[in-house]
């Protein structure tokens, strides 16, 4: 993609002199235009050539990580050179969004040698960098790449309690509880005191590979050791006991929190809201909601999503909108993952009218329309068959390479096949 701009109407408009740009307002745009991420490099570019206005690092810092989602290297490397000629950059947070990036994108050696190479480009390495190469690298399941650079370096860097649990952490999202307990030992070994978060990943590891005895007697020991629970212990819990349908036990987990003194969160009630609508039902899921925002707690996007999610499941579709509209009224406006939901469900039940007005209130500009809300509807208008479906999903799919997305094969390839 060549994003270099030329004397357009759209520079014209933005080279305005009644326009005063700021970085947050640039920073703003960009990620009003996430999704659309070729027309927010598009807009970036426009504006680096601007008279008097200059990019900020953040601002550079956006632009590269939407670069490296398109795998758009080439544009990553133009900026980062960008950056040391005007010697603005990079910092630490910019070699840290490339390097998850190239992880993201299955590049991990790159990552690592990134990382390594961070000196060359006058960027010196830390602790801090040191844990955020481990974190990314775990977080992909690049756990046993992640250690064998902790083991490397870990002395040049004096790893610390971060260190161990970010290892500890990353052995239990690949369910090998066993070696993150092992990272536990090694760290006593080495004369650092495990703390509150190190045991809360190993509970959490023992709930995620379905040891529901182990996690109980390992939350035991924790009480019988006097550790100060704290809500992210119990919101563990809730969810742990939750997965496994063990419901009554989550709840009584939940209820007993105010009675150790501990608060529980959003994400608490996130947690339990999920497990309810997943493992019982939509009704004691919404009573839980309504419980929530009585106790003067203000639902997340997350909170919503969830619920919205077990209302269309329920095929409660109409409730499921009411609550769409409702999420104004908490200042948490839908985001692109409620309206995927919500226009998949109808698509699903062959209401496929209902998901397209949707999708247009979307492109009204309330809230952008991202590639899967394109393949949805696409692939549920060959589910369907029926004769203007073809020349709607046509239309769609025109609209979203013209916004930069790139169809997948299949869905091209069923478009071809449908015209001929």
């Amino acid at each position: 993609m060549d994003y270099r701009t030329s004397k357009s109407k759209n520079q014209e408009i933005l080279f305005s002199p009644s326009i005063t740009w700021t970085p947050h307002l640039v920073d703003t745009i960009i990620k009003r235009l996430w999704n659309h991420g070729p027309k927010a490099l598009q807009f970036f570019h426009i504006i680096l050539h601007h008279p008097v206005y200059r990019h900020s690092l953040s601002s550079f810092d956006h632009a590269i990580d939407i670069a490296a989602r398109l795998r758009d290297y080439k544009i990553v490397s133009s900026l980062l050179h960008r950056l040391r000629s005007i010697r603005l950059g990079p910092s630490p947070r910019t070699f840290a969004i490339v390097t998850e990036r190239y992880v993201a994108a299955g590049k991990s050696d790159k990552a690592v040698n990134l990382f390594l190479s961070m000196r060359k480009h006058g960027c010196f390495q830390d602790l801090h960098s040191f844990n955020s190469m481990l974190d990314v690298l775990c977080k992909a399941r690049r756990v046993e790449k992640a250690y064998n650079l902790f083991k490397a370096l870990r002395g040049k860097f004096q790893a610390d309690v971060v260190s161990y649990n970010i290892i500890a952490n990353g052995w239990c999202l690949i369910k090998r509880t066993p070696k993150a307990l092992e990272v536990l030992k090694e760290m006593v070994e080495r004369g650092l005191s495990p703390n509150l978060t190190t045991y809360n990943i190993i509970l959490k590891g023992y709930f995620r590979t379905g040891q529901i005895k182990e996690a109980w007697e390992f939350y035991l020991e924790m009480k019988k050791r006097k550790c100060e629970m704290d809500v992210v212990t119990y919101t563990t819990m809730v969810h742990g006991f939750g997965v496994v349908g063990e419901i009554k036990r989550a709840r009584n987990v939940f209820d007993s929190m105010v009675k150790e003194g501990v608060l529980p969160s959003v994400p608490t009630y996130n947690a339990l809201i999920q497990v309810l609508c997943k493992k019982d039902s939509v009704e004691n899921a919404v009573s839980v909601f309504e419980e929530m925002v009585s106790k003067g707690y203000v639902p997340n996007s997350i909170t919503y999503n969830v619920l919205i999610r077990g209302l269309c499941h329920a095929g409660q579709m109409s409730r499921a909108v009411e609550f769409m509209e409702r999420m104004k009224d908490d200042e948490c406006e839908p985001n692109v993952q409620t309206y995927n939901i919500v226009i998949r469900y109808h698509c699903d039940a062959g209401e496929i009218e209902k998901g397209l007005e949707l999708f247009d209130k979307m492109g009204s500009g309330e809230c952008l329309p991202n590639l899967d809300t394109y393949n949805i509807l696409i692939s549920a208008m060959f589910v369907r068959k029926k004769s203007d479906d073809l020349s709607t999903a046509g239309k769609l799919l025109i609209e979203m390479v013209d916004r930069g997305f790139m169809p997948r094969r299949l869905t091209f390839t069923r478009l071809w096949m449908g015209f001929c």
